[in-house]
């Protein structure tokens, strides 16, 4: 294991966090606020370490799988903590574990909180939480990969480790410059909708704090009622967006690279827009008794199933009041989630079509035994190593989910609150029904629960293995023999 390059990188995550705290410090300078002394001496403190631990030159910079989950799930921890430490220093959220909690929620993109009172936090704490949801949509390592110059090697290991999805690949030969076409798609998305948020009358900062929870299908707003008081127009804007993030961004990479054939033979993309259009059209005319017009309905309904398959956990109507019907469409898509390769959550589309296919596979063996033509998609056959891959972590999934449930019915609390508490934070969606429905919060569950759900969050987001990684003795053994081998090679 090359533990001089992740304690590089790791170092390099930790001054790019401590440079974006540096965003709160202004915006407290801009309203006057105290709090912004709090971020400040926090950036400098994660700055400094990032540095220090950055100093050394690596004398091999090959990184290999395993380093690549290993630099990932400490690399996201680490900004976990540092990240957190501002809500304490303000007073804002007093308890370290519930700093860690909304900080998890913020940079792995759920949007669940503790919080009771949103609108009574400062601007600087509001733009931080907002922020941290832009910071973890795209991946901070792919960030580095974007401005940073390529340190050689096996650097799409650190993508494929930290991008959701089954595979990752390059959509042009070079890995940094994918990297940075991707951001460019991010960022210029990010502010089309700023401008439009305006445009309709949203104040400047709302509409930045609510582009960043859409930019990184997170959800955190700045209001209690998340969308419900703004106007049908800044829904339907926000709306759009949302559907928007969650596609493949290889969609929008083949476009301004004018391959069309690419971006509209994606079978993921197609996939996805036909489960929209059959669960909007659904739910639309299943709520219609409850909000007596049509336009309503609709929009309810398409921002709804948008916030949803995103997850993204922005509200815009109290969905736990749905009919039957249209709460368990939601709770469907909860796991089924957004495209791969997008900043949304949840299983993938891609996986779920995968699976289907070789279920489909499976079923047609039984009458035609000989037939050995292999899955295809997008043209393409899908190797047994992708589709192995989809069955290992189906399974991992239901593993982890079901030990999460395990624990946190130890809260006492009633089945569906238990249920898509654990749905709503290992898919990173945010609320989810009941006791975590879209106008409640997490504030009441004990601190074990807090910190299984901050664990949750987090491996949902980073595909579950760069987390898991820290359980397996393999982990340890190899961290150990390169230490070994350190100080044999210092004493000679």
């Amino acid at each position: 294991m090359n533990t001089s390059m992740i304690r590089k990188i790791l170092g390099q995550v930790l001054m790019s966090e401590g440079a974006f705290m540096l965003l709160p410090c202004l915006v407290s300078l801009v309203y006057r606020e105290h709090e912004g002394l709090a971020f400040l001496i926090t950036a400098f403190v994660t700055f400094s370490l990032g540095f220090l631990l950055n100093l050394k030159k690596p004398k091999t910079t090959n990184i290999y799988i395993k380093d690549g989950l290993v630099v990932t799930g400490l690399s996201w921890i680490a900004m976990t903590l540092f990240g957190g430490i501002p809500f304490v220093l303000t007073g804002e959220i007093p308890s370290f574990v519930d700093a860690m909690f909304e900080t998890a929620s913020g940079l792995s993109t759920t949007g669940a909180s503790i919080l009771t009172d949103i609108e009574s936090m400062s601007h600087t704490a509001l733009m931080w939480r907002s922020l941290t949801h832009f910071i973890g949509g795209m991946g901070v390592l792919v960030f580095l990969l974007a401005i940073l110059p390529s340190s050689g090697g096996s650097t799409i290991n650190l993508m494929r480790a930290e991008s959701p999805g089954p595979s990752v690949g390059k959509v042009v030969p070079k890995i940094s410059v994918t990297a940075r076409l991707l951001y460019s798609i991010y960022i210029s998305l990010t502010a089309i909708e700023i401008i439009l948020l305006i445009a309709g009358g949203m104040p400047v900062f709302d509409s930045i704090c609510h582009a960043f929870g859409t930019a990184g299908t997170g959800g955190f707003g700045v209001k209690n009622d998340s969308f419900m008081s703004y106007s049908p127009y800044c829904q339907y804007v926000a709306a759009v967006f949302m559907y928007l993030f969650a596609m493949n961004f290889n969609f929008y990479s083949f476009l301004l690279l004018k391959q069309f054939k690419k971006a509209f033979g994606m079978e993921e993309i197609i996939v996805y827009v036909s489960i929209t259009i059959v669960t909007v059209s659904i739910v639309t005319l299943n709520i219609f008794p409850l909000t007596g017009t049509f336009s309503d309905s609709f929009r309810e309904s398409f921002f709804t199933i948008g916030s949803i398959m995103s997850t993204t956990g922005f509200s815009n109507a109290d969905f736990d009041k749905w009919p039957m019907v249209s709460r368990f469409i939601l709770v469907v898509l909860m796991f089924s989630g957004a495209c791969a390769g997008s900043t949304g959550g949840g299983i993938k589309v891609s996986r779920i079509h995968i699976l289907a296919k070789t279920i489909g596979k499976s079923l047609k063996g039984y009458f035609h035994p000989n037939n050995i033509k292999k899955i295809q998609m997008d043209g393409h056959p899908i190797e047994h190593e992708v589709i192995r891959s989809v069955n290992v972590y189906l399974a991992t999934f239901l593993c982890v989910f079901t030990l999460s449930v395990f624990v946190i019915s130890f809260e006492n609390m009633d089945p569906v609150t238990t249920f898509t508490s654990v749905a709503a934070t290992i898919n990173n969606i945010g609320p989810g029904l009941a006791g975590v429905g879209p106008t409640c919060n997490y504030a009441e569950f004990s601190v074990l629960s807090k910190i299984v759900f901050i664990f949750d969050m987090l491996a949902g987001r980073l595909e579950l293995f760069p987390l898991l990684v820290f359980i397996s003795p393999d982990f340890y053994k190899a961290a150990l023999g390169s230490i070994k081998t350190k100080i044999k090679k210092s004493k000679a």
